[in-house]
């Protein structure tokens, strides 16, 4: 211990800190165990719900008289909590999980309430182990329900692919196994008419780093901001550049407010070959460029880039939250487009 000019007793800072610690952590341990239990209670006020349905003749009918008529009866006792839509909740959870060891603890019933509106048991698996695996809170879950990632994941990918990535079965191998087309920007809370310069738009970007972040998906992490490339007396300057843990290897981001063209393909082609020659070491994954655009032209990045090509990939970037219907519409049209052109190959073979 150390002692002031009036001879009294002070603490170390370590020795505070470490109190200060403790206390945060129980703290925090506790908001989490309240809040199980209420996940813990709607589970078993849910299974008692069921149970008690099924002594009605016609179920339907008499479950819906039975939680109206329950909801007046606790909901002036218990609070809102326990209204007529709540209580269905609370049955649809035990309906949709049965099992109460299966109920994570880490999550809180804002988390469940999400997962159960969920009707397709792929979907819902997705979200339910991304959420665990990234630490999504409640606010970040809904986001990315409504950003509709799991559909967009689909376009590039089989399902099978996708889960087997959120369960932890594979790493992912190929770009298009994390990098989303369209990437969803509604947070920067721009116009979705508006005509942007390319630098302002990076700098919402930045400004707004970590919920790009959580749009950018897993395993990303930020390096620069117009990287300074220097080749012989030219001086060139990519937009954004990160690493990706799980790919192991450089991903450089170059913006363009407007429709792509051929010679945005080469810019980005050029920076990528760059950071393969100069940056990367020799135990890392070929460098991955996104062309981030406003719009584009599929046909023409075909042909501008190579056929084996896998580390150049386009994304349109949208400004406004999409519709699942909207999307599902997209992956049946991208479907249909591969058995065609699997076709065409078969018969040019």
């Amino acid at each position: 211990m150390e002692t002031n000019n009036a001879g009294s007793l002070t603490i170390s800072t370590a020795f505070y800190n470490d109190i200060k610690i403790i206390i945060s952590e129980a703290k925090t341990a506790a908001v989490r165990s309240v809040d199980f239990q209420r996940v813990l209670m709607y589970w078993r006020l849910g299974e008692r719900i069921f149970v008690e349905e099924q002594h009605g003749e016609e179920r339907a009918e008499y479950g819906a008289y039975l939680i109206k008529n329950l909801a007046k009866v606790i909901e002036p006792e218990f609070g809102s909590g326990f209204g007529i839509r709540q209580l269905e909740r609370a049955r649809q959870f035990y309906r949709t999980y049965p099992i109460a060891s299966a109920v994570r603890t880490q999550f809180n019933w804002s988390q469940y309430r999400l997962l159960i509106a969920i009707n397709d048991d792929s979907k819902r698996e997705y979200y339910e182990l991304e959420t665990l695996n990234n630490g999504w809170t409640s606010r970040e879950l809904e986001r990315q329900i409504n950003a509709s990632l799991y559909e967009r994941l689909l376009i590039s990918n089989e399902k099978e692919t996708v889960l087997a990535v959120a369960r932890k079965e594979r790493i992912p191998e190929h770009p298009a196994e994390i990098i989303k087309d369209p990437m969803v920007l509604e947070f920067l809370g721009l116009k979705r008419q508006a005509v942007y310069y390319e630098k302002d738009f990076e700098s919402a970007l930045i400004t707004h780093l970590q919920e790009f972040l959580l749009e950018m998906g897993n395993g990303f992490s930020f390096i620069a901001r117009q990287k300074r490339l220097l080749i012989e007396n030219d001086e060139f300057f990519a937009d954004l550049v990160f690493y990706n843990r799980l790919l192991r290897c450089f991903v450089v981001i170059e913006i363009k407010t407007h429709k792509i063209t051929h010679n945005d393909l080469g810019q980005l082609q050029m920076y990528v070959n760059y950071f393969d020659r100069y940056e990367k070491l020799q135990d890392e994954n070929s460098t991955v460029g996104i062309l981030l655009c406003a719009d584009k032209n599929d046909t023409l990045v075909k042909i501008t880039l190579p056929e084996n090509n896998t580390n150049i990939l386009t994304s349109k970037y949208q400004l406004y939250l999409p519709s699942e219907e909207a999307l599902l519409e997209e992956i049946k049209d991208i479907l249909h487009l591969m058995k065609d052109e699997e076709l065409n190959h078969g018969k040019n073979n």
